[in-house]
């Protein structure tokens, strides 16, 4: 292993679980991120609670959900949350609306949990765990961590697992009562649900990561030996008795 190989051993422990916290709240959306997902949601339960309508429902959590994304915009922040939180809703609007079942409305969310559940066990067991390839280029590590850094590995598989069976878990629990349970009930047992498994979720992550060795910086790398590059070259140049054309007109004038 070279020393462009090992992760950077003067990383204090305390630096490497700073650089996790505020990965992690780059990746996830932070606090403002857990509103948007779940405000639209919140909405649509309150609504059909109080007077059963899906058309008014449905379209007050979309409405919010446009809301947050114009706001987003305004203020030149980020938008992936946001937009991913109106794709969400108007998935599910487009259900309901189509089934005129409002349980529906549900369905899109949950069906796509059950596929990040999937994905995170199936890509951990094929050995390129999905939260390694998400946090990846968030670390600057991009995928160094599969080859250079197997400490780092190990951690990235720890968490997916965590992460696909804390939403098999949830999943074990909405897919039942979206049979049995009618749709106020449903609705806010997964408003419930929406935040403390992901908090769960992101804390294990936390956890693991922040016990794994530091992350290798692929893109300094690139940078350092790029610069090598350059003064190799330079060197070169100078022992030819090169020198740049400037320098050429400068002694003949």
């Amino acid at each position: 292993m070279t020393s462009l190989d090992k992760p950077t051993e003067e990383t204090t422990a305390d630096d490497a679980r700073a650089v996790t916290e505020a990965a992690l709240f780059e990746a996830f959306g932070g606090v403002r991120g857990m509103v948007e997902t779940v405000l639209p949601g919140l909405i649509f339960v309150t609504i059909f609670t109080i007077n059963k309508n899906l058309h008014w429902s449905a379209i007050a959590a979309l409405a919010v959900s446009l809301v947050l994304v114009v706001v987003r915009l305004a203020m030149r922040d980020t938008v992936k949350h946001a937009f991913s939180g109106v794709f969400g809703v108007a998935f599910g609007v487009v259900f309901a609306m189509m089934t005129g079942n409002a349980k529906d409305f549900y369905l899109p969310g949950m069906l796509y949990t059950l596929g990040l559940a999937l994905a995170y066990i199936i890509t951990t067991l094929a050995g390129v765990p999905l939260i390694g390839l998400m946090l990846g280029p968030v670390f600057r590590e991009n995928l160094s961590w599969r080859t250079r850094n197997p400490g780092r590995k190990k951690a990235y598989a720890k968490a997916s697992w965590a992460w696909g069976l804390i939403l098999l878990a949830k999943c074990a629990i909405l897919f039942p009562l979206y049979w049995w349970a009618d749709t106020t009930q449903l609705g806010w047992v997964l408003v419930t649900l929406k935040i403390p498994p992901f908090l769960l979720a992101v804390w294990l992550t936390w956890v693991f990561l922040a016990k794994a060795p530091p992350p290798i910086d692929v893109f300094a790398e690139m940078e350092a030996e790029e610069k090598a590059e350059e003064e190799r070259e330079a060197a070169l140049a100078r022992e030819r008795g090169d020198t740049p054309a400037g320098g050429r007109h400068r002694r003949q004038a």
